[in-house]
């Protein structure tokens, strides 16, 4: 009897496949044939075999046509890559590196135009893709976010932050006006203000007389002269004196008026500062909760997915949400900025996500247009039935119910 085939079911078959799932050695690997080799000998037969050579002489007609495919097929894995699993952090270029290469079917940087990763940072730096720095530990890198959406709203929180700005600048002139008026208007009145006892004159002498009361009385009736007594009297000093002490008290007088208008800006100036910086160390980077709906607003995702509703059933490290989707109720690993928050109908519920009243459950109220703001009537805890205004669009989103 012949010796049988050997199948596809045999031990010596599976083996070989269980074999081929792992990652091999990058020298046994044929980029041009994108044929993995288990061993030298196997390279070494595949090299010699016809279908390789055809494939060489395809290569040697145009090699920079090939070289720059495969570079830019590199790329924009690897760039995929760190903006869906790192966003816009800092992050150490090997660590990116090294989850790249886990995929078996990755394309092999000796295929690329860079002959070392350190060569590809440098340049994704040159070329604005990334921000690169080079440290004791290695070199880093952190992802440019260049994409329309983002910019967009970056742009859009720019410009309602001016607009919060000038507003201050305008209550603070307001208010500036107003100080200004007051005091024009009390610089009409005299004012009494206590001074120092300042002599000008060292040599100048002080004379005290001593005289009584009955006897000024009398003396002023009769014409008699003054008698002694207890109290004293300072003598009067000269006009020129005089006119030196009206100068300096009339001096003294501005400037207290300016100190007082000084100090009374400086102090609405720190209290504007300080309720400006209390408002701000309330917010917080991260705003995913779980158990409200959000809008998937990332286009390599697909069309599938994207512009399409979905609820977030799980938070992990603060800024990645386990999201089910509305329509057809798959499960998906999404980064927050590739998410945006839902604005339902009036009278449905919300979750406030940012700001002083993060975390509290409500029902909305109005909508603003113009001002891209929502009023939200709070439905629990001890601030039940207030009523928070002005909460931008992106500081809450619809609850799942």
């Amino acid at each position: 009897m012949g010796k049988e085939k050997a199948g596809p079911l045999t031990a010596k078959a599976i083996s070989n496949r269980i074999k081929a799932k792992g990652l091999q050695k990058l020298r046994w690997y044929c980029q041009m044939c994108q044929k993995q080799c288990r061993d030298e000998n196997g390279f070494k037969c595949h090299c010699m075999s016809e279908s390789h050579q055809r494939q060489l002489l395809l290569f040697a007609d145009n090699p920079d046509k090939f070289i720059d495919t495969f570079s830019k097929e590199f790329e924009d894995d690897f760039m995929l890559l760190l903006r869906r699993r790192f966003g816009t952090r800092r992050v150490h270029a090997n660590v990116v590196y090294q989850e790249y290469i886990s995929d078996r079917n990755h394309l092999h940087m000796n295929s690329t135009q860079w002959e070392t990763l350190t060569e590809f940072v440098k340049w994704l730096g040159r070329e604005g893709k990334c921000k690169v720095d080079n440290t004791e530990k290695g070199w880093f890198i952190t992802y440019i976010d260049r994409d329309p959406e983002t910019l967009a709203r970056q742009k859009a929180t720019e410009n309602k932050e001016k607009m919060e700005m000038d507003d201050d600048e305008k209550t603070a002139k307001f208010i500036e006006k107003q100080i200004e008026r007051e005091l024009f208007r009390k610089g009409d009145q005299a004012e009494s203000c206590p001074t120092e006892l300042e002599r000008s004159n060292e040599e100048e002498k002080v004379a005290f007389s001593l005289t009584s009361t009955k006897a000024v009385e009398s003396g002023a009736e009769k014409g008699a002269p003054k008698a002694t007594s207890s109290r004293a009297t300072i003598s009067k000093p000269s006009p020129l004196v005089n006119m030196s002490k009206t100068v300096d008290k009339d001096g003294k007088k501005k400037e207290k008026e300016t100190l007082k208008r000084k100090s009374a800006l400086d102090e609405i100036m720190k209290e504007e500062e300080a309720k400006k910086a209390k408002k701000e160390s309330l917010r917080k980077e991260n705003w995913l909760a779980k158990g409200i709906v959000v809008k998937v607003v990332h286009k390599r995702l697909g069309e599938k997915y994207h512009k399409k509703k979905a609820v977030v059933k799980e938070v992990k490290e603060l800024f990645t949400g386990i999201v089910k989707m509305i329509h057809n109720g798959d499960v998906l690993k999404v980064d927050q900025t590739h998410l945006e928050t839902v604005i339902p109908a009036i009278g449905r519920p919300v979750l406030i996500l940012n700001g002083r009243w993060r975390g509290h459950k409500g029902t909305l109220l109005s909508l603003d247009e113009k001002a891209f703001s929502v009023s939200v009537e709070i439905e629990e805890g001890e601030h039940k039935g207030r009523i928070v205004d002005k909460l931008p669009y992106e500081d809450i989103s619809k609850l799942d119910t």
